[in-house]
């Protein structure tokens, strides 16, 4: 229970890797602002994962907003910090797709992605970071991903948005070191998801055979790494990009 009292905000926390970090985080005692936007079932998922929370004896809330908009980002930060009385922890997973081949995308699957998952980033950044300045204290985890280390055919955009997300950790952490805040990337590869789930059976086997461990990763297996980096143990580790995938890039 090493994150007692300790707050966090989990971006596109409804399901999947989100779901999962946030029950990672209340099992180390964190209360957590669940945020979803209102899109695809989002928000009952939001809200069935929070009453699961409180029913376990946890602390959380859901929280609706938009990261790619600056104002709902704000206002999201405000009110985690309104609910709990201080943010400790951001956790900015909320990320989008729209795959194809360069030559076939358009300009707007091109702009999407890049709003959510590397506008979307700075905005909640940019908003809780002048909370954890004040009380000279802070942990981001930034969610990125081994495309953006390694590309990846018809992700173009993906790939973009996430090496950016690289790009502004490393730049952020050097900005906050000064502050005792750390921020850190975890690099996902393929995990079991609702998207994997639905992929045909030729193109999981062809997904596997990339992996050099023979399997797709968990949620979980994300959840505990982010769930490290915002312990007091990761105190001196900022500004790094951690791979879970499996053994796919290999530094």
């Amino acid at each position: 229970m090493g994150l007692v009292d300790r707050v966090a905000l989990v971006t596109g926390g409804s399901r999947g890797i989100g779901k999962a970090i946030a029950w990672e985080l209340v099992g180390q005692g964190c209360q957590v602002g669940v945020n979803y936007i209102d899109f695809d079932q989002n928000k009952e998922q939001a809200e069935e994962l929070v009453a699961e929370i409180i029913q376990s004896g946890g602390k959380a809330f859901a929280v609706k907003g938009n990261v790619a908009d600056p104002s709902e980002a704000d206002a999201m930060v405000h009110q985690v910090v309104n609910h709990f009385g201080r943010i400790d922890i951001l956790v900015n997973n909320a990320g989008i797709t729209r795959d194809t081949l360069l030559v076939r995308m358009k300009e707007e699957d091109w702009d999407a992605v890049i709003d959510v998952n590397l506008k979307g980033t700075f905005n909640c950044c940019k908003s809780a970071v002048k909370f954890m300045i004040k009380q000279k204290y802070g942990k981001i985890v930034n969610i990125a991903s081994v495309v953006g280390l390694m590309g990846n055919v018809g992700q173009v955009n993906y790939g973009a948005s996430k090496a950016g997300i690289i790009g502004l950790t490393k730049s952020l952490a050097r900005e906050l070191a000064g502050r005792n805040i750390n921020v850190n990337a975890v690099a996902p590869g393929f995990i079991e998801t609702k998207m994997t789930e639905s992929l045909p059976e030729s193109a999981r086997e062809n997904l596997v055979r990339q992996i050099p461990l023979q399997r797709l990763g968990k949620p979980e297996d994300v959840a505990h790494l982010v769930g490290f980096l915002v312990s007091d143990k990761a105190a001196y580790i900022t500004g790094q990009t951690i791979p879970v995938d499996g053994g796919m890039v290999m530094n």
